[in-house]
């Protein structure tokens, strides 16, 4: 039976930090797991295989898995066969439920945030400096798109992560020039993958895709979500009343988690 995957990378982390993303997937999950780890870290390697995850062991530094992941995610799936995978971020997110139950997912999704690209400035930021503000003005009205969690058969996810490493070679992140001179670090930061992802999907430049409101969907993005809802088991809630599959980024609203996560987490 071909199985399903979580495919994810955990390299410059600890197992504490990634500790919640691996016990609350693998109380509602039994497919497969792969991390991406720092090759040397053997007590991450150890805590991970402890609960039955796949190990890809690189020498990439923390500082620039964000994009060489795509390639080292790529190459794992060229030798594996699975059927539906979800890329996805580690540190911040949990799960409260199996995340490919879903009766709305298409080939391949993404999920949306609940802000327009122009009203972030992180967002705003990274899609001018990398795609210039002709492009940027192309969707800036669009609704954030989060570039860490997408899902979709294997077959689609492979050829996302083809035109993932394809920009990514094309289109580089513009320092300013007193720190490109200098090879000083922008303090406006190095760029980020999203800009790259929203880049494709909001000019459909991969086909036969679908995306989810953070409202209603089966993916909570919370930086930006307008409703934190609890339920009595301490799950958080869409506008439809159901518990999301998976919850991204909710330290960022630590205040609004921090008594029911740690509800939630008693039940791992």
């Amino acid at each position: 039976m071909i199985k399903n995957l979580v495919l994810s990378a955990a390299v410059g982390y600890n197992f504490q930090q990634i500790e919640l993303f691996i016990k609350s997937l693998r109380k509602f999950y039994n497919e497969e797991i792969c991390l991406i780890v720092d090759g040397k870290d053997e007590n991450m390697i150890s805590q991970i295989q402890r609960y039955d995850c796949k190990i890809i062991k690189t020498t990439v530094n923390k500082k620039e898995i964000q994009f060489k992941r795509y390639s080292t995610y790529l190459q794992f799936l060229e030798k594996e066969k699975y059927k539906n995978i979800l890329l996805c971020d580690s540190r911040d997110i949990y799960f409260q439920k199996n995340p490919f139950e879903c009766n709305s997912y298409s080939s391949i999704n993404f999920f949306l945030e609940d802000l327009p690209i122009k009203n972030c400035p992180y967002n705003t930021n990274w899609l001018i400096k990398t795609y210039g503000n002709k492009e940027f003005n192309k969707i800036s009205k669009k609704i954030i798109l989060c570039s860490g969690t997408v899902l979709g058969t294997s077959q689609k996810i492979k050829e996302y992560l083809k035109l993932m490493i394809d920009t990514i070679s094309k289109y580089k992140y513009k320092k300013k020039l007193k720190y490109f001179l200098t090879f000083r670090p922008d303090p406006e930061g190095r760029g980020c993958d999203q800009a790259h992802a929203n880049f494709l999907v909001h000019n459909k430049l991969i086909d036969d895709f679908k995306v989810h409101k953070n409202s209603d969907g089966p993916i909570a993005t919370v930086f930006y979500l307008k409703k934190i809802t609890f339920d009595e088991k301490h799950r958080l809630i869409n506008n439809n009343g159901e518990p999301y599959n998976v919850v991204h980024q909710y330290d960022k609203r630590w205040k609004e988690f921090s008594i029911n996560l740690m509800e939630f987490e008693k039940k791992l």
